[in-house]
């Protein structure tokens, strides 16, 4: 498998070849309501949601011989994307950010589930 397979590009919602509005299929506001009606039982399940930067394997000796300040090299590059996952399945790629002193992930694809 190559690395885009499975994977749905974002659209560019700003760009010339962006949809008018009235052609994206909007509902009005009572469709709208009952889909929420429809989920809200799910609003409050709890989910995993994991940022994974990058993975290692390595021996639990050389695991152990690890010390403060040590260096972990990862499977992934500066600037490559990382993997999100939702309850260990995979559903997103996307980029670190930083807000307010704080790390987040913004999502950058979403990647389409298998059936």
């Amino acid at each position: 498998m190559g690395d885009n397979d499975g994977q749905v590009p974002l659209p560019d919602l700003n760009g010339a070849d962006a949809p008018p509005l009235a052609d994206v299929g909007y509902q009005d506001d009572e469709q709208i309501s009952r889909v929420a009606a429809d989920l809200e039982a799910v609003f409050d399940v709890p989910v995993q949601v994991s940022a994974v930067l990058g993975r290692s394997k390595m021996d639990v000796g050389e695991l152990l011989k690890l010390g403060p300040g040590a260096v972990l090299e990862l499977d992934r590059r500066v600037g490559e994307a990382i993997d999100i996952y939702v309850n260990n399945r995979l559903v997103a790629r996307g980029e670190v950010v930083l807000v307010e002193d704080k790390l987040g992930v913004t999502m950058t694809e979403i990647i389409k589930a298998d059936t």
